[in-house]
């Protein structure tokens, strides 16, 4: 039982976790980006923001 009260490795591996949870969020994040209904909507978007001018 006293192994389990040793957290010394503890932050690196919330750092190891977190760090791999940003990076599947960012790939996510890029794929919806790219996709072409987002590309789409964005483009439809400024279109109308510049024919308003």
């Amino acid at each position: 039982m006293e192994l389990l009260k040793d957290d010394s490795g503890m932050s690196t591996v919330e750092y190891a976790i977190g760090t791999l949870a940003v990076a599947a969020l960012a790939g996510v994040f890029y794929a919806l980006v790219t996709s072409d209904f987002v590309q789409n909507l964005l483009q439809g978007l400024i279109q109308r923001a510049l024919s308003s001018v």
